[in-house]
């Protein structure tokens, strides 16, 4: 009987650029019907120099407001550019450097590539739904439908952003929504599939990330302390959205995807330390941006959030060679950049919000603990995260979320204070008195845990089901380089 013959396309890769066609066609379709019938954007006249909305009644969403275009601020946009720029630089060439050079040698493409069709990947998604869900008019728990195919994201600013135009400010979420599913891949990278990989990180950022960012930064979101949230909890710049999201959606996948031939028999040490210094320190420059730009403006705030991310890399970075040596080894070159980024993201939520010396104790606890997570609680477990996305981003990012509750200070950020407290001299952080701002961080962080593990779960197994999540053990013994890109990262031949 003759053989049918097959398309050489994978079909997890197949049935992602379908479903990507289909989505463009249904909102092309949709999408001019929804232009004609929509009413006209309210604008009102706004005081750049005003705080942040105050908490509103969740019940009842009104739409996003559209400000006049007239607010826009030079020096606030140039700053945002910037910003955005930097953001995208963390994933490429930062992560993707940083995790390359952590895997083996057969390896190192198939990582540089993971990092880099995130970037492609979750850009069009973002475009034609992502920011949407998160961002537009909707309930607690996920916006809706307004942004479409980013219809009525124009030049003018929202009240998200008062002084640089809305298209920037979906620029700059943007960025946060490429970096954030690329950071899952430390934790299976070297055995999963490259078409599971890229189905499973663009279904997570649709029905995971725009979500949570929705919860924590979206108007009337569920933690949104600014606009309306029930359990206002302060994150300034992704340390539930971002960091234990991703961390937590790591641990998942490691468990599930099993570990990687010879772990615990061969040595599998990093091809390339060199390039993974290289990575860190492009993540340290670009967090600047990630952090500082979220004062969305270029002012005292974005000059303080700046200056507490670098302290906090600093004294994480010390912590955890410290940690290194105190247990007996030496003081590794992987180890102090390992520490710089447990820094990076345990300053992430209270960037804005806590003081230089503060930041500069929650990177020292975050280094110390993280290096425990990373060594001795990842051998106690038995679990594979092969470069340590949970160890470093999931429960670094715990500590940072739930510290920001201890030490945030309303002299730092007095708009914070006045929506929490109605006054702007009002206690924000336990060590003043607030410890109801502590329990709605603890609240927010167990949310954001349990959320992520079982959505995770749930899309991982029905992937699994559908095309398989790992590679054979053939295709894992030869590399993922070839099995899954036909190309290798050395070549070696003239030798």
């Amino acid at each position: 009987m003759p053989q049918v013959p097959t398309s050489s396309v994978p079909f997890g890769l197949r049935s992602l650029v379908g479903g990507l066609v289909t989505a463009i066609l249904l909102a092309g379709f949709f999408g001019p019907a929804a232009i004609v019938k929509a009413e006209p954007e309210p604008t009102k006249e706004i005081d750049p120099a005003a705080g942040p909305a105050q908490p509103g009644d969740t019940g009842r969403m009104e739409p996003v407001i559209i400000l006049d275009i007239a607010a826009i601020n030079s020096g606030d946009t140039a700053w945002m550019l910037a910003s955005t720029a930097l953001v995208l630089m963390m994933t490429g060439p930062g992560l993707a450097l940083f995790y390359a050079g952590l895997v083996r040698r057969k390896n190192v493409l198939s990582s540089l590539m993971q990092s880099f069709i995130c970037m492609a990947a979750m850009s069009v998604l973002w475009a034609l739904l992502g920011y949407s869900l998160a961002f537009s008019t909707g309930n607690p728990y996920v916006g809706g439908f307004d942004f479409v195919m980013l219809r009525g994201v124009g030049a003018a600013p929202c009240e998200y952003a008062a002084t640089i135009p809305h298209t920037l400010w979906m620029a700059f979420q943007m960025m946060f929504a490429i970096i954030t599913p690329a950071l899952i891949c430390g934790a299976s990278a070297e055995r999963m599939k490259f078409s599971a990989m890229l189905i499973f990180s663009s279904t997570w950022l649709l029905l995971v990330y725009c979500p949570l960012a929705h919860m924590v930064w979206g108007k009337g979101g569920l933690f949104n302390a600014f606009l309306g949230g029930t359990i206002p909890a302060l994150d300034f710049a992704g340390g539930t959205v971002v960091h234990i999201s991703s961390g937590v959606s790591a641990l998942v996948a490691a468990l599930m995807l099993g570990k990687r031939q010879g772990y615990g028999i061969k040595p599998m040490t990093p091809h390339s330390v060199v390039l993974s210094v290289i990575g860190a320190s492009l993540l340290w420059v670009g967090w600047f941006g990630f952090n500082g730009g979220s004062a969305l403006a270029a002012n005292g705030l974005a000059a303080h959030a700046l200056i507490t991310t670098h302290f906090a890399a600093a004294a994480a970075a010390l912590g955890w060679v410290a940690a290194e040596c105190m247990r007996g080894g030496k003081p590794t070159v992987l180890g102090v950049v390992s520490g710089a980024v447990v820094g990076l993201v345990v300053v992430t939520p209270a960037a804005g919000f806590t003081t230089p010396i503060y930041a500069m104790l929650m990177g020292l606890i975050g280094g110390v603990v993280c290096f425990w997570s990373a060594t001795s609680l990842k051998h106690i477990c038995g679990y594979d995260d092969s470069l340590d996305a949970f160890g470093v981003h999931g429960v670094g990012g715990v500590i940072g979320s739930v510290l920001t509750g201890v030490f945030a200070v309303s002299s730092v950020n007095p708009a914070a204070a006045q929506a929490l407290t109605g006054s702007e001299t009002g206690a924000i952080g336990l060590l003043w008195g607030n410890s109801a701002q502590l329990v709605n961080q603890i609240k927010a962080t167990a949310l954001t845990v349990v959320f992520a593990a079982v959505a995770t779960y749930v899309i991982l197994k029905i992937i699994d089901r559908l095309i398989g999540l790992r590679v054979s053990r053939e295709e894992e013994f030869r590399g993922l380089d070839l099995s899954q890109h036909g190309e290798a990262g050395y070549n070696f031949d003239e030798l």
